[in-house]
Order: structure tokens, then C-alpha cells, then sequence
């Protein structure tokens, strides 16, 4: 059986232009059980913190982490600035997109780094610290 046209274009669409990202746009944001604020908070995040949407009911966004952990936000507080956050148990943060160029800073697991520019793979961040600098993509996850 042959599918419909509209569906098979679908199935081919590059995965990274479905997915929604947001960051949280507050200083701390619930991680709520369900889409509304009578539902139990699981955790909380600090301002920057990125999220794949991967559902909506009314205002609330259901919401993915680089760990895979799943939680509801309201979407007003939530916004389109891009952010990553480390992945690895140390992401150096370079002078320069090169891996022999000097360190400025080290960023340790679950640091919140505002996404600056790309280059390839590397993205210019500012660490939540102050200090900028260039990191490898592979030791992050956000935009």
C-alpha cells in the first residue's frame, strides 16, 4: 500500500527543523507533574536552561532535557533564546573554535551556557559565570 504523499514528504523531513526548542526565561522556573499549576512540582531550573517541546495543551508546554526527563511549563515563561547546556563532566571553554587554543574556563556537567555563535563544531557560549568562549558541540545539548 502506498502512502500519501503529504505523510512520505513528512518522514523526510531533516528531524532538527521539527523539533521546538525553548529556554527558560525566568529566574526559576516548576517542572510540573501536569499542564497546570494545581499539578505537583517535580524540580526546578534557572533562567537559560534549554527544552525540546514535545507537547502543548492550552498555555502549558510539555518539555524534554538533555537527560530525557520529561516535566509541563507554562510557555509565557519560556523564550526563543538559544542555550546549551554541558552534557560532559567538563566542557573547556577555548579562546578560539580549536582544541590547542588556551582554556578560559572549565564548565562542569548541567552549566547553563547562552548559545553566542556557531562555527562548524563549535559554538561561542557565555558561561552563566561571565566568561566567553568557544566549546566543542559534542560535549553540549540545546541551540
Amino acid at each position: 500500500m502506498a502512502l500519501p504523499s503529504a505523510f512520505a514528504a513528512r518522514q523526510h523531513q531533516p528531524q532538527q527543523h521539527q523539533q521546538q526548542m525553548v529556554s527558560v526565561a525566568v529566574k526559576t522556573l516548576n517542572m510540573r507533574t501536569g499542564p497546570g499549576p494545581r499539578y505537583e512540582t517535580h524540580w526546578t531550573v534557572s533562567k537559560g536552561y534549554p527544552f525540546k517541546v514535545i507537547g502543548r495543551k492550552g498555555d502549558w508546554l510539555r518539555v524534554s532535557d538533555f537527560e530525557g526527563d520529561k516535566a509541563w511549563v507554562f510557555r509565557s515563561m519560556t523564550n526563543k533564546t538559544p542555550h546549551h547546556v554541558v552534557k560532559a563532566q567538563v566542557a573547556n571553554l577555548r579562546r578560539a573554535p580549536n582544541p590547542r587554543s588556551p582554556v578560559m574556563k572549565k564548565a562542569g556537567y548541567g552549566d547553563v551556557l547562552r548559545t553566542l555563535e556557531r562555527r562548524g563544531d563549535w559554538i561561542k557560549v557565555r558561561h552563566e559565570g561571565g566568561t566567553t568562549g568557544w566549546v566543542q558541540k559534542r560535549l553540549t545539548w540545546g541551540w
